[in-house]
């Protein structure tokens, strides 16, 4: 019986384990503002993501232009000019700043309760007129009629925004719980067991394995999110954000696989020393037994020799 409720309690736990990085990782490594706009900045240095970004925010300029002769003429120029936007260093601070927009619009779409059903949706305006600012600059035409206006663009659709809410309020409880859960379960199902060593080393093999399934997820994950991606112009930009989102998930993967071999082996290792030294600790015990024996037996002759007790006539050999 404790040997059947160890292995369930380890099960168990190690079956946590991996829910409870995953659910730790999205919450206090996506939903922190700081450390997600710290991700995301040295993306804008990437060629993938300024092509993705000029494509954006280039059709979302050309598209508040007044429908006629005059997109068709300035729509190329646009595009152009912003895609030569994004090789400045003023781009980099465009991206940090449009980043935390997104990012605290999502999270105030997630906690808030009572936020709008809708769509979330960011403002590109602080783009449009950084843009319409380096056109006047190069001195472009008519680029000072280019309208900078407030151009919404949604990040997350309306139908997802309920669901996401539901998820992440999962998430923010489980973050917490899983964890803690899985240690306890863990410690208490090897101190249930007969055999500690032998709990421990399938706690280790147990926890190596969830963290081998977590760094598949994590692969699979990136194709699945790749071929959800309608542009596939687009995909080199979505593969490399979710690569710099996922990175630290992937390095808690990699760190449970070696710890939990690390212990594997290290039971094993010392099972193995006990095993060898066992037979040498009982014929030493064996020796310690038959000497005091002999020790006992002698002690009452000592005592009589030393009494002037009358001793056995000692016979020796017949020649």
């Amino acid at each position: 019986m404790r040997n059947a409720l160890s292995a369930v309690l380890v099960a168990l736990a190690c079956l946590l384990v991996p829910c409870g990085v995953l659910a730790a990782w999205a919450v206090h490594g996506l939903a922190d503002t700081g450390r997600y706009v710290g991700t995301m900045a040295p993306l804008s240095a990437d060629p993938a993501v300024r092509d993705a970004v000029a494509d954006a925010v280039g059709d979302g300029v050309v598209q508040e232009l007044e429908a006629g002769p005059g997109r068709d003429l300035f729509g190329p120029f646009v595009r152009d000019a912003v895609r030569s936007f994004t090789r400045t260093e003023a781009f980099g601070t465009v991206w940090e700043a449009g980043n935390r927009a997104v990012h605290d619009a999502v999270l105030h779409a997630l906690r808030d309760g009572r936020a709008d059903p809708g769509p979330v949706t960011v403002d590109l305006a602080p783009v449009t007129a950084e843009v319409k600012r380096q056109l006047v600059a190069d001195r472009m035409p008519f680029a000072d009629r280019i309208p900078v206006e407030h151009t919404r663009v949604a990040v997350v659709p309306a139908e997802k925004t309920a669901g996401l809410r539901t998820g992440y309020r999962l998430l923010d409880a489980a973050a917490f719980w899983l964890p803690l859960s899985a240690v306890v379960l863990a410690v208490a199902g090897i101190a249930v067991a007969v055999h500690r060593r032998r709990a421990l080393a399938a706690t280790g093999l147990g926890v190596a394995l969830g963290g081998g399934l977590l760094a598949v997820a994590v692969a699979v994950g990136r194709r699945l999110t790749l071929a959800d991606v309608p542009e596939p112009a687009h995909r080199p930009a979505v593969g490399v954000v979710y690569d710099a989102l996922t990175a630290t998930l992937r390095t808690a993967s990699w760190m449970l696989l070696a710890l939990g071999l690390t212990v594997a082996l290290a039971c094993l290792l010392t099972g193995l020393r006990g095993r060898r030294r066992g037979p040498a600790v009982r014929r030493s015990r064996r020796w310690r037994a038959k000497a005091r024996t002999v020790a006992g037996a002698a002690s009452p002759a000592c005592d009589e020799a030393r009494n002037g007790s009358p001793q056995p006539p000692v016979l020796g050999p017949r020649l």
